[in-house]
């Protein structure tokens, strides 16, 4: 069931900046203040990973694409992956929580090329490891 939250404008701009320009590593998404759309947060041209995870609060919930980069088993190179997070800590309010989760969709499908989609609800869900292991599935 859908919430009816839908992305804006700059939600989607963003994203094809960071899939296309390299220049972005990470868009960190949530709720605009009245709950109707869905907004960009925070847009960062760091590849700290650590510095990505800090971005995810506690006890809100947020949706984010992280830039990936990864070396291939057997050094046979450099990639590059596309992770759609979608966060949704224990700790956050219920009813955030639903709104999310019933607006994920409405995003999530706006956003061509994620090759990885992790849904997090504690930080050691959201490690390297952990998206390393999905991307060397593929």
């Amino acid at each position: 069931m859908s919430s009816g939250v839908q992305p804006t404008q700059e939600c989607l701009e963003k994203y094809q900046e960071l899939k296309q320009g390299k220049k972005l590593t990470y868009v960190v998404y949530g709720l605009s203040d009245d709950k109707r759309s869905i907004v960009v947060l925070k847009t960062s041209e760091s590849k700290d990973f650590d510095e990505f995870i800090g971005e995810l609060p506690e006890k809100e919930c947020r949706w984010a694409v992280y830039d990936f980069e990864y070396t291939l088993p057997g050094g046979e190179g450099i990639r590059n992956k596309l992770v759609f997070v979608m966060w949704s800590p224990d700790d956050a309010n219920v009813k955030n929580k639903m709104i999310f989760a019933s607006s994920k969709e409405a995003l999530r499908r706006r956003l061509d090329g994620i090759h990885i989609e992790i849904q997090a609800t504690d930080f050691s869900e959201i490690t390297k490891d952990a998206i390393l292991e999905k991307a060397n599935r593929r």
